[in-house]
């Protein structure tokens, strides 16, 4: 029987009861499905629902959502991490590059609450945020090193791949019904975009720092909409 602290009663003295601990497992698999499918705007309520549990009980286990998140969502956040991890082992870095885009691109399609946690600032602090700096690391090494190799065209940031991540999160979830891997085909587009050639014309100037953070801000305030109809 687990002893994990988030798993303890009201005193911290005690593990769970089995039937306790089996309803905290279930609220968790079903905040798991249920962030996926609709992002962090999904309510205790939902989950609830979802686990077939009634709310208190989600509440006397959860008492703050931020928790249930990160418990959730753990798992998937280390797997960006591990993606970003194999792509900077890879070479050329332009390999590395076209590794990490389209590897992550899947993720957050699939699961939006963990798009809400990639590209949305504030959303969670601690371990998270940990984990998306080490990712951003990782990219502008990535970048510096395909710069050096010649293979990525000059001007392109970091940034720019946040953007990318937005407006390609945004198409799959509008085209889910109808194509599905929609998303790939405008993913190809913007990758061609980034390979250097011998007639690349100088990019626009790129969003600075704090533009970058405002464009976040604001896609994060729009009201979620759900990728599909709601938890069972």
């Amino acid at each position: 029987m687990t002893t994990d602290p988030s798993a303890v009663g009201a005193t911290g003295a005690r593990p769970l009861r089995r039937d306790a601990e089996e309803n905290r497992r279930r609220i968790v698999r079903a905040a798991r499905e249920v962030f996926a499918a609709h992002g962090l705007g999904a309510g205790l309520n939902d989950i609830a629902r979802h686990a077939g549990v009634g709310v208190a009980t989600v509440y006397r286990r959860f008492p703050d959502k931020t928790v249930l998140v990160r418990e959730a969502l753990r798992d998937d956040v280390d797997m960006v991490l591990r993606v970003a991890d194999e792509a900077m082992a890879t070479q050329p870095a332009w390999d590395g590059l076209m590794l990490l885009i389209d590897h992550i691109a899947d993720l957050l399609v699939s699961n939006l609450g963990l798009r809400d946690i990639a590209l949305g600032p504030g959303q969670l602090s601690g371990d998270f945020g940990e984990v998306a700096d080490q990712v951003r690391g990782h990219v502008e090494e990535l970048l510096q090193r395909a710069w050096q190799e010649g293979t990525v065209r000059p001007g392109v940031t970091a940034d720019d791949f946040t953007m990318m991540y937005f407006m390609i999160t945004e198409l799959a979830m509008h085209a889910t019904q109808a194509s599905p891997r929609a998303y790939r085909r405008y993913l190809k587009v913007f990758t061609d975009g980034l390979r250097a050639t011998r007639i690349d014309a100088p990019l626009p100037d790129p969003l600075s720092s704090a533009e970058a953070e405002d464009v976040a801000q604001r896609w994060t305030s729009r009201p979620a909409t759900p990728r599909r109809a709601g938890p069972a």
